[in-house]
Formats: structure tokens, C-alpha cells, sequence
């Protein structure tokens, strides 16, 4: 029996009151369907829900987008990435290309693709020119740029990858001692590739509820359910909310073609810091198509201190969970879609822009100061 939003709604607010609970959806395209949704002012007082670390533009070290901006100004190639890349904000001075976009504008070749295999067409249809593949994003994107290297690329195609892992950044939160949260509403498209297994730590090592959600509303109350209810009992485990796509194992082809392709290491998370174990580098065997072994290097040290967010820019702590959007003092005033400070407000995955878009306008700084003045 398919059950509805309403009814799963109705259950929630069924279940005995137990005191605040913070419920993390580490997916930016989960923050998306709650907000747009309104399930926030839908759930009862109680319980709220924390968008996590789950935008990979967000995330994406500073220095990472620097030096795609300079190959694409200083040197003879076309350069590609996925769209919302395109308007990640650098830190530099005014005078200076602050994203890919304004390089575009003074003359550098970036188009935007929407996958791997838009590049190999464009590196085919420009065989006398280099054709850089800025590749950034979690595992759903990388596994497709890996698939994409094994199965074979055009000589003048070579990669600048960015990629990382989702899982953990979350195992940093929970060994961190203050995760902020009760429990867990897993990526359900990570997990599709991964497997669930993936996500059976925070429920082992930290006891803490966690169930693997997909996209609508009924399963996102689906999985707001389950963890609840597990915290009610006492007793808990992983559930599987989303089980048309994720199974046991998940994608073993694409989990192959990491594993073939790429190498895990220890990454650097913008405004965040180096994270165990949390990106993707190619292999050796894939080096001759490695863009940071073929082109002069533009991440100097310099970069590495001018890499954190911007002045002022909370996204950092937006993507931890730590605060709200709209408890950054940028947020609605020096920072919004037309002119994004930080990357929080670029991407559709990005919680500050979510929340733009579903009519939160206004800083909780300006809320507070006219309650004040009131």
C-alpha cells in the first residue's frame, strides 16, 4: 500500500512529543524538496530540520576554481564544467575575473556541459585544441567522470578533477562531539551508487537513527518517520526509504569504475579543512590525462591562505549545519543570487539559495534588530 504525504504527515504528528529533535538531510537536493515543499512549517514544533553538507559547489576548494579560472585566461584551451560551477565566487580583488563566468567575459573559452560526455564531444569536434574538464562534484558526478576515463577519452582531453566523498564529512561532524543533530536522513542518489552499507557507521559507531530518503515528500516523510520513531524506541537502526533505487550493494559497475579510475585521499573542503578520506584523484594510470600534471600549476601557497570563504561569508558553517541560511549576516543583504558572495548562494543545490527561493528573503540579523527597534 503506497502512502501518502498526508498520511506519513499525520503519523509524524502522531508520535509522542519528546523534546526538541534535529533531524540533518545531508543532501542539497533533499533541502530542496523540503523547502519548496514547505514540509518545515508542516512538521510539528518540535522538530527541526538541518540542512548538512551536501552541495558539492559549496564545497569546492577556493583554490580548486582559481586555477580553472586562470588555465581558462592564461593558457590555449577550452575549458568545461557542470553550469552552476560557472558563478563560484574566488577571492580576489575586484579588478580581477572572480568566477569562471566573468573569465568567459573577458574572452576565456568555458562552456558549460551537463555531463562527461558532453566534453568528449566537444574535445572530438576541437581535435587540435586542449579541452580541460574542470570535473567537481560527490559521488554521483565522479562516478561517471571515472566511467568516462576507462571506457576512453580523446588525447586532448584531460581533467581537472574536484571530486569528493559525502560520507565523510558527516563522520567528521559526529566524531567532532558536538554534531548538532539526532539523527540522520542519508543521500538516497549517493547511496544508489555506494550502496546503504555506506551509511551503517552512524548508526554502529555513533547510535544514532538514520534512514536513506529519495526526493518526494513521502519519502522524505517516510524517513523523517522512521528516525523518530527509532528515537522513541530506543532501538536503532538504518532504514531503506528509498528502495525503488537504492539496493543492497548499490552500483557495482559504477563503484568498479571508481575503484579503477580514481584513488582515495585525504581533501580539503573550502572553509572546512582537510577531511580523511573525503576525495578523488585519478589514478596514475590515467596521469597522461591528469590537467595538473600538463599545465603549468596556478595553486600557489598564496591560494592556500586566501582559500576560505569570503569576509563576512558564513557558508562554512551554513554547510556543517551549525546555522541556519539566514543566520548569516550576508545572507538577503550583501549576498544574493544576482551578486553571491559565498557558494552557498550559487548552486540550486547550495541551502542559502534553496532558501532565497522559497521566499526566505531576510537576514535573521535584520529580524532580530527591527524586533529590537520594535
Amino acid at each position: 500500500m503506497t502512502i501518502s504525504a498526508k498520511q506519513w504527515l499525520q503519523r509524524i504528528h502522531e508520535l509522542p512529543h519528546q523534546g526538541k529533535v534535529k533531524i540533518m538531510n545531508v543532501c542539497g537536493g533533499h533541502e530542496r524538496s523540503i523547502t519548496m515543499a514547505g514540509l518545515r512549517k508542516a512538521l510539528p514544533d518540535y522538530i527541526e530540520l538541518v540542512p548538512g553538507p551536501g552541495c558539492p559547489v559549496c564545497i569546492c576548494p577556493e583554490e580548486d576554481v582559481f586555477e580553472a579560472i586562470q588555465l581558462a585566461l592564461n593558457e590555449d584551451i577550452i575549458l568545461v564544467a557542470f553550469g552552476d560551477m560557472l558563478r563560484v565566487p574566488v577571492n580576489v580583488k575586484k579588478t580581477q575575473a572572480r568566477s569562471m563566468e566573468q573569465a568567459k567575459a573577458q574572452g576565456a573559452d568555458i562552456r558549460p556541459i551537463a555531463s562527461p560526455t558532453e566534453a568528449v564531444t566537444i574535445a572530438r569536434q576541437n581535435p587540435d585544441t586542449p579541452v580541460v574538464f574542470f570535473a567537481a562534484g560527490f559521488e554521483t558526478t565522479t562516478a561517471p567522470v571515472a566511467a568516462m576515463m576507462v571506457e576512453g577519452v580523446p588525447d586532448n582531453l584531460s581533467v581537472l578533477l574536484s571530486g569528493r566523498l559525502t560520507w565523510p564529512a558527516v563522520a567528521m561532524l559526529l566524531e567532532s562531539g558536538t554534531p548538532g543533530f539526532d539523527a540522520l536522513i542519508a543521500p538516497g542518489h549517493v547511496a544508489t551508487i555506494m550502496g546503504p552499507e555506506e551509511w551503517q557507521f552512524v548508526v554502529d559507531k555513533h547510535h544514532i537513527p538514520a534512514a536513506i530518503a529519495g526526493f518526494s515528500s513521502e519519502s522524505l516523510l517516510a524517513a523523517m518517520y522512521s528516525t523518530l520513531r527509532q528515537l522513541n524506541e530506543q532501538r536503532y537502526f538504518l532504514d531503506n526509504c528509498y528502495s525503488q533505487l537504492v539496493i543492497p550493494g548499490g552500483n557495482k559497475l559504477a563503484q568498479k569504475y571508481l575503484s579503477q579510475a580514481m584513488r582515495v585521499y585525504d581533501a580539503n573542503w573550502r572553509g572546512i579543512g582537510i577531511i580523511p578520506k573525503s576525495g578523488y584523484i585519478l589514478d596514475k594510470a590515467y596521469s597522461q590525462y591528469d590537467a595538473r600534471k600538463l599545465f603549468p600549476s596556478y595553486a600557489d601557497d598564496a591560494r592556500k591562505r586566501a582559500g576560505e570563504m569570503p569576509p563576512g561569508c558564513d557558508c562554512a558553517q551554513v554547510v556543517l549545519g551549525k546555522i541556519y541560511p539566514n543566520q548569516c549576516s550576508l545572507f538577503g543583504k550583501a549576498c544574493m543570487p544576482r551578486n553571491p558572495i559565498g557558494p552557498c548562494m550559487v548552486s540550486d543545490e547550495g541551502a542559502c539559495r534553496i532558501w532565497w527561493a522559497g521566499g526566505m528573503r531576510e537576514s535573521a540579523h535584520k529580524t532580530l534588530n527591527e524586533q529590537a527597534l520594535g
